[in-house]
């Protein structure tokens, strides 16, 4: 059957598709994809405490997935709310908050179950912090800017988790493909099944990030795709849409492959540079305030731009009053900036904020 895009897809092809998805020129950018995001796995492991990167970098790729969504907020919001544990903050701010909930979530989950429909349900529900489940009611259809419908998903309870379980199969096929190719079609095939009300594009380009972690491509889900994404929108929805209409899997997964060696090549230059800082700044507290220098403080004022007194005493540093010594140290070395929102003091690691926000 011809693809009517104001018809429901319900004979969207199941994987794998029938097409050669390794050409030669797929496979020569899959080389680079590849090794870029090799050097960015090597130097992540360098990170003293990778609950930094898990932390404050991840929420970058939150806010840029969300940005996608026209899900808008400022990084100084942003970090600002997460440090606070009261929920004080704009919506928009919270559901970036929840995608790193759910990437956070999915990340935990690889350690015992693979990726599979009842992780991608989990991880939709945290996002949208909802009982939402498989789409059961007809009329989802995808609509460009100027209001024309340029897809419509299947539907059916069952066929839509007929194409789930082929999707799962395809993921965990020891099939030869490169992962990072299979990543692409991943891709495609989830947003082209829909499944979700709500919340289909942030918890597929979670499961991007999951599915290298799972390849044993990553090791932490530290990577942005969704910068690359942001500066090609028109190519990405182009891209998504000519697989549909076209088959044309080529360029897709070609956009895809430079999507990663793209921003792991950048995701690589940031923590290089975060790196740097924080030798900079261990050599500066260590010859100018060593009677308060420990390896764990300087890490704690790198997890997160915002520290609060109680970070110290939670890393068990030192009880609250010496804690708050220490930062005041600090910020007088002019490491951090003291400053009073509110009832909270934070202490804040301007340089670790800029970098974050490149």
């Amino acid at each position: 059957m011809a693809f009517d895009r104001n018809q429901p897809y319900n004979d969207l092809p199941l994987l794998p598709p029938p097409h050669d998805l390794e050409s030669k020129a797929v496979l020569k950018q899959a080389i680079g994809a590849n090794r870029a995001l090799a050097n960015l796995r090597g130097l992540a492991g360098q990170i003293p405490n990778q609950s930094m990167l898990i932390s404050s970098i991840t929420l970058q790729e939150a806010r840029l997935s969300s940005e996608i969504e026209n899900i808008v907020t400022t990084n100084d919001e942003l970090y600002r709310a997460d440090a606070d544990a009261d929920g004080k903050t704009d919506p928009h701010t919270k559901e970036v908050l929840r995608y790193r909930q759910a990437l956070q979530h999915g990340f935990s989950a690889l350690h015992e179950r693979p990726l599979t429909t009842n992780l991608f349900v989990e991880i939709a529900q945290l996002i949208k912090q909802s009982e939402i489940g498989i789409r059961a009611i007809p009329g989802t259809a995808l609509k460009n800017e100027t209001g024309d419908v340029v897809y419509t998903p299947p539907v059916g309870d069952k066929v839509i988790r007929d194409k789930l379980s082929n999707l799962e199969l395809f993921i965990h096929a020891d099939d030869g493909v490169d992962p990072l190719v299979k990543m692409a079609v991943m891709h495609y095939q989830f947003e082209a099944i829909h499944p979700f009300p709500d919340g289909n594009g942030r918890t597929g380009r979670i499961l991007n990030l999951l599915y290298l972690v799972q390849a044993g491509l990553m090791d932490i889900p530290v990577l942005f795709l969704s910068r690359y994404i942001i500066a090609n929108k028109r190519d990405y929805y182009l891209g998504l849409q000519k697989v549909t209409e076209q088959q044309d899997w080529e360029n897709w997964v070609l956009f895809m492959l430079r999507a990663v060696e793209s921003t792991a090549q950048q995701t690589f230059e940031q923590v290089k540079r975060i790196l740097k800082l924080m030798e900079d700044v261990r050599e500066k507290v260590q010859r100018e305030a060593p009677g308060i220098y420990s390896k764990d403080l300087i890490e704690v004022i790198f997890r997160h731009p915002y520290t609060k007194i109680q970070f110290l005493v939670d890393a068990n540093i030192a009880k609250r009053q010496t804690s708050s010594g220490y930062l005041q140290t600090l910020a007088a070395l002019e490491v951090l900036r003291a400053q009073q929102i509110g009832r909270e003091k934070y202490f804040i690691n301007d340089a670790l904020l800029a970098e974050l926000a490149r």
